[in-house]
This record gives structure tokens, sequence and C-alpha cells, in this order.
């Protein structure tokens, strides 16, 4: 039987929704979920909820909740990680501090000084959940959700755990280049980092369409076109301001949206005329967490449980279903560039097609990216690699470094700044970050 271990499955919305998708296939209906949460209060809910999908379809999934990560990993064939180390309090300080230094995040979790912090917690994290792998479960694929996923996944990929980390930005862009375009029989291939991956080709009926396609944005952009199918105001960021003006830079449309996408430039948040002028509709996802309720839970889950059972466009229960019936799938996946993208560092990690079938995940090579993207990825991996630095060496000034290496971030404080408000952030997640030292 298999035996799946979800770290951190008391969040809110997406455990649940991950559950829904592993009940999705035959395969996995009779498997066992060990659910792990360090909060007993959210871990109680996560499994009465997740109870509620099992016996609404009568199916004979085990649940398992648990607030002892050794259990659920022992004997785990595979192991997601979906926590946010510190919960919303820790989350607002990402945020929250920043601003009031100037720096406005819509999301924090990437890049900047946010995602510093949040990947000081969860690599922390992470080192006990891999080092407890190769004790229990030593053959298991960890499946990473938790952000930042590229610092995430480079720290556990480095610390020997076979590791892919998933996201959802690749896909919904593909869903909405194809809707903005009008396209019905499309396909894609794309490649670069987590959040700044390009749409290298877009093929319509098997025909190569970029121009095509860059010509569309440009309409939609200018509010001269509407799509074909309903877009997500999230994804559209007020008809795609950012990224239709990183399209012109590069060439290529970046996957992830245009309001988080804002954040990892210099260009697009400097001034309140800035974000007005590309983002003129105010996205911030702080205030979203804050706004779910458990009510909103229960709802979801009477929604799903009476609801057509079908998969979500994560890849985590295909890559699951693919390894244990081994049936090929192609996902995109975060994994270390073996000379997979040839102009990015080797041991990065990169965000490129993967093959999926019994033998694993197994990453495709993409060759070199044009320049344009290369060298804007690279400006994000030097930034990436010094926050693992950081936790490696459990060093107070690389984490100096690693906040002054954010574009925005430079490109509004002084180093002096940049420290204060580094100090402020360790004082105030004090008890969730790794003992740093000068």
């Amino acid at each position: 039987m298999t035996k799946i271990a979800v770290i951190g499955a008391g969040g809110y919305e997406f455990p649940l929704r991950l559950m829904n998708d592993f009940l999705s296939f035959p395969s996995l209906r009779d498997a066992t979920y060990a659910l792990m949460d360090v909060d007993p209060i959210a871990l109680k809910r996560a499994d009465r909820l997740a109870r509620r999908l099992v016996d609404s379809r009568g199916f004979p999934a085990v649940v398992e909740p648990t607030t002892d990560r050794r259990k659920a990993l022992s004997d785990a064939d595979f192991v997601v990680t979906c926590f946010q180390v510190g919960g919303r309090e820790a989350y607002a300080y990402d945020v929250e501090i920043p601003r009031r230094y100037g720096i406005d995040q819509t999301v924090g979790d990437t890049l900047g000084p946010g995602g510093v912090f949040r990947g000081l917690r969860s690599m922390r994290a992470l080192d006990d959940i891999v080092g407890d792998m190769a004790a229990l479960c030593p053959d298991a694929l960890l499946l990473n959700y938790a952000n930042p996923m590229s610092i995430n996944c480079w720290f556990a990929a480095g610390a020997g755990a076979r590791t892919v980390g998933l996201c959802h930005s690749v896909q919904h862009t593909a869903d909405e280049l194809a809707a903005i375009a009008g396209y019905q029989d499309w396909s894609f291939r794309a490649a670069g980092i987590n959040h700044q991956a390009w749409m290298l080709e877009f093929r319509n009926r098997g025909l190569d369409v970029r121009a095509e396609l860059a010509a569309a944005v440009e309409a939609y952009q200018r509010g001269e076109r509407e799509p074909a199918e309903p877009i997500d105001e999230w994804y559209a960021g007020g008809r795609e301001g950012v990224r239709t003006e990183i399209l012109r830079l590069t060439g290529y449309f970046q996957t992830e949206s245009s309001h988080h996408a804002s954040e990892y430039y210099p260009h697009f948040r400097r001034t309140p005329a800035d974000v007005e002028r590309f983002l003129p509709q105010r996205w911030d996802y702080l205030e979203l967490t804050k706004a779910t309720t458990d009510a909103d839970q229960e709802n979801l889950a009477d929604e799903l449980a009476a609801g057509e059972l079908e998969v979500s466009e994560e890849y985590a229960a295909r890559i699951v279903d693919s390894v244990v019936t081994n049936t090929p799938r192609t996902v995109y996946g975060n994994v270390p560039n073996t000379g997979l993208i040839t102009n990015l560092p080797d041991g990065c990690c990169v965000e490129v097609p993967c093959l999926v079938d019994a033998s694993g995940v197994q990453p495709t090579q993409v060759g070199a990216l044009p320049a344009a993207c290369a060298g804007l990825n690279l400006a994000s991996v030097g930034f990436q690699g010094c926050v693992v630095e950081a936790y490696r060496q459990r060093s107070r000034d690389v984490v100096y470094a690693a906040v002054s290496m954010d574009r925005l971030t430079s490109s509004l404080l002084s180093l002096d700044q940049i420290r204060a408000m580094t100090d402020d952030l360790i004082e105030a997640q004090r008890q969730w970050l790794p003992e740093l030292t000068r």
C-alpha cells in the first residue's frame, strides 16, 4: 500500500485540494495518508475534512493524523511539504517590516526580504525533514510545494533528498495565453527558474505562433482584445502591464503573475505612480490570507465532497500515480541543474519539463536560454544561492548580503537601511530562525 506523508497538512485550502487530487486517481484511493502538522488544532480540522472527502466516496483510504514528524515519515513512499513555518504571524513580519522601510511586496515569498526570511525558516524545517527521511524513508520522493521554491529545493536536493518542486505558475500562464489568443489546440515549452520561467515555444495546431501570441498580448494589455475564456484576475494583474513590459524587454513571456513578478525587478514598485501605472488593481496576498476562515474550509470540503471527482492542475497526484502505475506523463518540475540549462550555474534550481513514470521524475535538457532571459534569471539565482549559503553558514553577514542583492530592495534602500531592516526582521522572527552568527 502506498504511503503519502503530508507535512504541513493543517494549512488552509491547499492541503484539502491536494487530498481531493490524490483521491481522483483509482491507484491512490486505498493509500495511507499521514497528515502531519505542528498545530494540533489545525491538524484536527485537516483530519476531519480529509475523512469527509474519503467517506463521501466510500474509499478505503487510511487517514493518519499526527504531530510527530518522524511517525509521519516512517516508511513513506512520497513526502509532500506544504508548510509555512511560523504561519501568518511570521509571514506578516515578512511583509509589514519591509513596508515600514518602503519595500512593498505583493506576496513576499520568493525573492526580496520576504523570500530571504521565509527561506531561512523553511530550510531550518527542511533540514530536519531531510535528515529524518534519510533514516526513515530513504527511497521516498520529496514533492515540495513550500516557498521560496527554488531556495527550498536547492537546499533539500543538496542535503541529499530526491526532490522535485511543484508549482502551478507554468500551467496558469499557458492557460492564460491560450485564452488571450483564443487557441483551442495548443502546446508549449517553458524553462527557466520558478516564477521566472519563460515560454520558449508556443504552438497552435502544430504551428509556431509566438509572434502572433505576442501581438495578442499587446492588444490585450491595451484593452483592445478580450480573452476567449475568463482569466483569473490574480494572474491578469490589471491586463498584464508588468509581464507585457518583460515580454517587450526579452521577447519572451514570463511565468507567474504581473502582481508577483513586479517584486522581482527594480522597475515596477519604486513609487506609488509606478505601481498605479503597471498594476492599477491592488492585490495584497497577506490581506487575502487573513480573510480566510475555518468556515471557508468547511464550505470547500462540502463542495469537493459533493462535486465531480477530478484532479486539479497541480502535479503532485499525477506524479504519484505515474510512479505507482507506470503511466507516462510530462510535468514541470523544479530540480537541480545538472547541465539541463547550460547558461545557468550547475547545482542551482531550475524549472524544466520532466518525464514521469515508474522510474520517477526525469528532467529533460533544455540547452541555453535566450541571453536576456538567462541574464534576468542569473540575478535571481545569485540571490537564491546567497540565501542557501546564509543558512548553511548560519551567517548574519551573508543574510545582509542576500537582502542587499534583491533588485527592488537595492533600488530603494542604502546598505545601512538594509542592515537595519534585516536586523528588525531577525529580531521579530528569532523564534523560527536558525541561530545566526556574525
